[in-house]
């Protein structure tokens, strides 16, 4: 079966266009845009974070045969923009469904193919700048926020006996492998998730790091 490869790429509001055009153009079959709000970041790499504005997160797809053709195209497409215009990394995809199927699932750019974590971190609406200004004064760089909202029930709060709050935020935050346990551990103690059910976090491994735009 083959093995599938989910390209996440984080470009300023109104550029998704550009990504998603270089990708199907390699041979990707198009992908999903979702908004966020960049969150600026200190030191060399604010990953994710390219200042506070709002920002275009591209998730593309693609078997893994396909990967190095589109992120190559995507590279290629933002060598002209400003530097820093965005950033682009992979995760790995265990399995993917689609119409009732189940399946099995270096550049010069690579940032020194540094082992690299993204923490995804689900609180109520407001507390994402709190979170993220501890996890950068455990040295993670910068991070995105996408507003969400919690699907829980009404009886499912009262079972478990949390305060579920509808409207949430994604913190996403791309760190180098050795800061992710003091970045969660900043993150575990803040006052605001004291409570039980006012979030939650994870991590995943990610591929690879490329940023995109201007050498």
């Amino acid at each position: 079966m083959s093995r599938y490869i989910l390209l996440v790429s984080v470009v300023p509001h109104d550029r998704a266009e550009l990504i998603s055009n270089a990708a199907v153009a390699a041979g990707s079959f198009g992908g999903t845009v979702a908004m966020g709000r960049g969150m600026t970041g200190s030191g060399v790499l604010a990953a994710l974070g390219f200042g506070d504005t709002s920002q275009d997160i591209v998730y593309i797809l693609t078997e893994e045969s396909q990967k190095a053709a589109i992120a190559a195209a995507i590279t290629a497409v933002c060598a002209n923009e400003r530097h820093k215009f965005g950033c682009m990394f992979s995760l790995p995809v265990d399995s993917m469904l689609k119409t009732g199927i189940v399946s099995g699932g270096d550049s010069d750019n690579m940032e020194g193919n540094k082992p690299r974590e993204l923490i995804t971190v689900i609180l109520n609406r407001g507390y994402a700048d709190d979170a993220m200004a501890a996890a950068r004064k455990a040295g993670a760089g910068g991070g995105t926020v996408i507003n969400a909202r919690g699907t829980a029930r009404e009886d499912d709060a009262k079972f478990f006996g949390m305060h579920i709050v509808p409207e949430k935020e994604m913190l996403l935050i791309v760190v180098e492998q050795e800061k992710k346990a003091a970045v969660l551990e900043a993150i575990r103690t803040l006052p605001c998730l004291a409570e039980p059910g006012s979030g939650i976090a994870f991590c995943s491994g990610v591929d690879e790091f490329t940023l995109l735009g201007k050498k």
